[in-house]
């Protein structure tokens, strides 16, 4: 997969991907990351890459021609819809990220993010370039660099060969639709804790009923809304 970010902030980007199992997909050649910065794609002295709203408003927009000469350079084109490419970009307005919504971004040749900053960005680029708007959730962030970063680790993470035990996966929170189960390891008692004894009883059966219970009852306390 080709991940490609464009952002104010290059650096942030390449150093928040290195660590890890994505640091090691990406060393490993599983995922190729490239980073644009449309500062480098203005005319001023100053590299200006905003200016205020039409229309009055609070706060200042990023500016569509650098974003366009920005995407330009990773060979995105407006109103250019390529079945093996996704356009994202990151807005607090936008649909909300989830697993499976991962899954979907999981299935293509490319991703490209747009970072967004300030109060936002022209939104002749959302209508022009992209293909996907999502959020990570109902707050604001001070630019879309987190987000971005958040939804590439989970997409990477479903690519092959990049979990070191691809079942893994199916363990994980909203694999099926519900938190994940707690889990333990050694030692069996600690701060006068101990282990569900089913866990060491070698009963697979009583596991597996054991941890579908668990997972039920962890989605009524934390998200009952998926239970709907």
């Amino acid at each position: 997969m080709l991940l490609s970010f464009v952002t104010l902030f290059p650096a942030m980007i390449e150093e928040s991907l290195q660590y890890g199992v994505i640091g090691r997909a990406i060393s490993g050649g599983l995922c190729q990351v490239r980073t644009v910065d449309p500062r480098a794609f203005t005319t001023d002295n100053h590299k200006t890459v905003d200016d205020s709203p039409y229309g009055g408003g609070p706060g200042m927009l990023m500016k569509a021609e650098p974003l366009i000469k920005a995407l330009a350079s990773l060979g995105v084109q407006p109103f250019e819809r390529l079945p093996s490419r996704a356009v994202v970009m990151t807005d607090p307005s936008g649909g909300l990220f989830t697993q499976p919504v991962a899954a979907s971004l999981a299935s293509f040749e490319e991703v490209v993010f747009v970072c967004g900053r300030y109060e936002g960005i022209d939104g002749r680029i959302e209508e022009a370039f992209a293909t996907h708007v999502l959020s990570i959730g109902d707050f604001v962030l001070s630019g879309g660099e987190l987000p971005a970063l958040v939804m590439a680790d989970a997409v990477l993470r479903l690519l092959p060969g990049v979990l070191g035990n691809s079942e893994s996966l199916a363990i994980d929170s909203f694999s099926d639709g519900l938190l994940s189960a707690p889990q333990y390891t050694r030692p069996e008692e600690i701060m006068g804790l101990k282990v569900p004894s089913v866990l060491l009883s070698g009963d697979h059966a009583a596991v597996a009923k054991w941890k579908a219970q668990a997972a039920r009852e962890r989605t009524e306390r934390f998200r009952p809304d998926l239970l709907d």
